[in-house]
């Protein structure tokens, strides 16, 4: 085994999340692990072995925010370098459940503007969740 070849091999996962709207504002939850605290997120996770993506973006939102989902499309795949997950990211629309959280992963589950969401780009986990929004932002003012 070359051991200056495998030092060199970067591990990424998968993560699956959901974008929900509702009354022109998007649901984001702020993160409590600490690689991301307090920084707001879309609610999601890492796909694990014998879930599909979108079985896994649809258990994150009811583990994450408390809402039974529908998945609509996918808005995008989003990987901001090699050390990142690769991200889906899936408009979903809400068909049962209560806004609610777990108080040991999620600091708070708040719907925020597309105005507010643009003034707060150093508080968000990362750069992609601007992008989803300014991408649906443009689809509705297209239609």
């Amino acid at each position: 085994m070359n051991t200056s070849l495998d030092s060199k091999i970067v591990k990424t996962f998968i993560v699956a999340g959901v974008l929900i709207s509702k009354d022109n504002k998007y649901l984001l939850v702020q993160e409590k692990q600490s690689k991301a605290y307090g920084l707001w997120n879309w609610p999601g996770g890492k796909v694990e072995i014998g879930y599909s993506i979108e079985d896994t973006a649809k258990k994150e939102a009811k583990e994450e925010c408390g809402y039974d989902v529908k998945l609509i499309e996918e808005v995008g795949v989003y990987h901001e370098h090699i050390k990142a997950p690769v991200q889906h990211l899936y408009k979903a629309e809400i068909v049962g459940g209560v806004l609610s959280y777990p108080e040991d992963e999620i600091i708070n589950a708040k719907w925020f503007s597309y105005q507010e969401i643009l003034h707060m780009k150093d508080k968000l986990r990362g750069s992609w969740i601007l992008s989803a929004v300014e991408k649906l932002e443009n689809i509705r003012n297209l239609t």
